[in-house]
This record gives C-alpha cells, structure tokens and sequence, in this order.
C-alpha cells in the first residue's frame, strides 16, 4: 500500500467486502484494551470497511481510521454517522498525516501483510508516543462446519491458486517479521459467528480469489459449489456456526 500503487484487491468488491466480513470479538479489543489506556487517541490504516473501527471507537477516545481506498472508506460504517470520536481520511499505511507522538495505539486488523512494512514500522515509530502499542492481528481460513469439510475443501481447491502471494503471511500469523518494537504477551483467541446459508455464501464471495477465479475462468466458482454447499448445509435460514482462527501481536514503544 504504498501511494497511489498500493496493491487494491478489494475496491472492486467493496460493498460485499463490508457486507458480509465478520466482526472481531469482544476478547480482542479486551485484550488491547488491557495495555493500552480508554483515553488513547488510535491511528487505524488499512481500515476498509471498519470491521475493526466499531470496536476501537467503543474502547478509546478517538480513531483516526485511514484507507487508501475511497471505495472501501465510502462503505465505512461511520461514512454516514455524524461521529466525533471517529476521522476517516483517504491516506496510505505508509504515510499519514498525522504529527509525531500524537497517538498511543497503533491498530492494523487484517491488513498488515499488504502494508510495505519497514516505511509503515518506521511511521509507527513516528506518531507513536513512548510506551505507545502497536497491535496487528489477523485471522485465517475457517473451519469448515460439520458435514461440510468435503464440499468446502473442493472450493478452496478451485479458487486457492488466485489468492494473492500476501495471503501465505496470514496463513503465518506474521511469523519472521521484523518487528519494530518488544512483544507483549496475548491470548488464545477465536473469531466465530452464528451465520445463514446467503450469508456464509456472500462471504465466500467477498474473497479475493474469488473474484480473480471468476474474471479468469468466466465462471464464479461460489455459484458453481452453492448447490453443493446447500445441500450439505441443510435448512438455509438456519444458523450455523463459522469459526475463524484469530492471531494477535502487540508491541510495545520504549
């Protein structure tokens, strides 16, 4: 996400992009919330659709969310709320406007892996405060419901060559990043939610790799294994269970 020539992957899709992504759980920003003061001013970049800025409003005292996608800012979900305790700013992670020392948190949800980090780390180091955190955090593929591993795992078998090569650092969790600053201690955690048949579908057809599956094969590879996965999910309006691994790193600022 560097300037104008950040890699977009999502503007295209934006407004299925913030129907239907999941909400983080209570626990993370529990355990952010844990090291970091309820009076922090908080620096978002790469927030798309603000998945995760609902979550860090509640908690602290202001969020400077950023994206360098209009598309995706536009679809925010504070776009049309008249609310003080959230700036939404079209800005790359690696450059914002913000002043030095001027935030105590630094909070990247699902988005570090497309950032160029050592100009992002060196940022951070600039607007954080001494004893500022840095958190990141991430989640993984999910886990397919029971009775579903098999249908699932020929979808992902069709769309996994059109995921972008960023996608292997969240199967990592980050793993080998050359990390600015200490690492805190943080919890086991789960993203899950309690979903239908069209929103589970809706998801699926939120990822990237299937929207470049469908532009190169000319068939969208959702509606082509939705027979499949409605008759192996049973009822449709029925709820079930969607559970993601989630990965958390914070670090503290000296």
């Amino acid at each position: 996400m560097s300037g104008s020539n950040f890699k977009d992957h999502f503007s295209g899709m934006a407004e299925a992009y913030a129907q239907a992504r999941p909400e983080y759980p209570h626990a993370l920003f529990d355990a952010i919330a844990a090291v970091v003061p309820a009076t922090a001013r908080v620096w978002e970049p790469g927030c798309g659709s603000g998945q995760a800025t609902r979550g860090l409003a509640a908690r602290f005292a202001h969020v400077h969310a950023t994206e360098p996608s209009a598309q995706q800012l536009a679809r925010h979900w504070a776009a049309d709320r008249d609310d003080a305790k959230v700036a939404l700013v079209v800005e790359p992670a690696e450059r914002t406007a913000l002043a030095g020392a001027s935030v105590q948190l630094v909070a990247v949800a699902q988005a570090l892996h497309w950032f160029d980090r050592a100009r992002f780390f060196a940022e951070c180091a600039r607007v954080l405060t001494p004893g500022g955190v840095l958190a990141a955090w991430g989640y993984a593929d999910f886990l397919a419901p029971e009775g579903m591993v098999e249908v699932v795992e020929e979808f992902r078998v069709r769309i996994d060559p059109y995921w972008p090569p960023e996608r292997a650092q969240i199967d990592a969790r980050y793993a080998g990043y050359d990390w600015p600053f200490p690492a805190l201690p943080v919890p086991s955690m789960w993203l899950e939610m309690e979903w239908s048949l069209a929103h589970f579908l809706r998801y699926l057809s939120s990822m990237s790799a299937v929207a470049r599956c469908a532009a190169d094969t000319g068939v969208d590879p959702v509606a082509h294994y939705a027979p499949a996965l409605a008759a192996a999910w049973g009822d449709p309006d029925e709820a079930r269970t969607i559970q993601w691994p989630l990965f958390l790193h914070l670090r503290r600022k000296p």
